[in-house]
């Protein structure tokens, strides 16, 4: 690497798997080795304040703090937990080119690069917003998955469809007429010459237990293919092999990985916990069906092709071309 690329470079969240996997695609495509760092502020130190403070007890000079130097060229973080320690690196390290993935509740000055999804309001000089998340799901990826399918997916006959289900989040939640309208509609897609292929998330496992035992149910009845949660994740096998995806609405980042393949995508959307509680979900959503890339799941398969959406190529473009702009004027270490 040259002086103006980055050789050293940190992932700073507070270990939620949403924001963690953002920031590792963002390196990924950068071409970086980062060092995952994971803060864990107490009450009080965890609020999205500008003047909030990091936790005393996880300042550098203590055992064991999460932002113990030397600093790096670069650090990439999201959630709202690691703003104040990113500011804190930014005033220790002058030179440490500062990342912040989605709104940091506090301002486009809280690093010197921010992205954010374009349903977010934030906007500025040095904020970037594109339609879909960052994520470690490459083209390179998707071709070398079509082009040597698993056993297990090349026997099903197409049309394929992936299913992706998801589970509650702070934001949705699965009652027990969204997991009957759900089954329902997989059963009369199953019954048109369709083959499923599919897999839980996290989530589902603490969602309400008939979500998970309907949905496998149907695979039963027709000799789909539901991972069971060992071995290997056929996750990107199946969303390169599928002719259509269907994924729950209650995770961005699922719906963004299922944009970047071409095919379409059929949405399920969980009950909202309060009303008007995803309204930026339905933005994020209302922009990606404006593409052609998202339907409504209704049971039926949806046909055609759209341009693959990914924004983290672009993303980790702009953060090259800021660290490198940033790097021929920094003040000298």
């Amino acid at each position: 690497m040259t002086e103006l690329e980055p050789r050293s470079a940190w992932i700073l969240t507070d270990g939620k798997a949403g924001d963690l996997v953002q920031c590792q695609g963002v390196a990924q495509a950068l071409g970086v080795q980062p060092d995952e760092r994971t803060v864990h502020p107490g009450f009080f130190y965890d609020w999205p304040l500008p003047g909030i403070p990091i936790d005393p007890r996880e300042r550098e000079d203590r055992s064991g703090s999460p932002i113990a130097p030397p600093f790096p060229d670069l650090v990439i973080a999201s959630g709202r937990r690691a703003v104040p320690y990113l500011r804190r690196i930014k005033a220790l390290s002058p030179t440490t080119f500062t990342v912040f993935l989605k709104d940091p509740r506090t301002g486009p000055e809280t690093a010197d690069f921010i992205w954010v999804p374009e349903h977010d309001r934030l906007r500025g000089d040095n904020v970037l917003a594109t339609p879909t998340s960052p994520h470690t799901l490459s083209a390179e990826q998707l071709a070398a998955a079509r082009a040597s399918p698993w056993p297990e997916i090349e026997r099903l006959s197409k049309p394929r469809v992936a299913v992706i289900v998801g589970g509650d989040s702070a934001r949705s939640h699965f009652t027990g007429g969204d997991i009957r309208t759900f089954s329902e509609r997989l059963e009369r897609l199953a019954q048109s010459p369709t083959s499923l292929m599919g897999t839980f998330s996290r989530r589902t496992d603490a969602s309400d237990p008939r979500l998970k035992d309907d949905i496998a149910a149907v695979f039963t009845r027709h000799d789909g293919y539901l991972w069971d949660g060992t071995g290997q994740n056929p996750y990107v096998q199946m969303l390169a092999n599928a002719d259509g995806i269907v994924v729950t609405a209650d995770s961005v980042n699922m719906v963004g990985e299922a944009v970047a393949t071409g095919v379409p995508v059929m949405i399920f959307r969980p009950s909202d916990r309060r009303l008007g509680a995803n309204r930026k979900a339905y933005a994020f959503l209302q922009a990606l069906a404006e593409h052609g890339a998202v339907h409504s799941f209704t049971g039926d398969l949806e046909t055609g092709t759209y341009e693959p959406l990914n924004s983290t190529p672009e993303i980790a473009r702009e953060i090259l071309a800021r660290f490198q702009a940033y790097r021929t004027t920094a003040p000298a270490p």
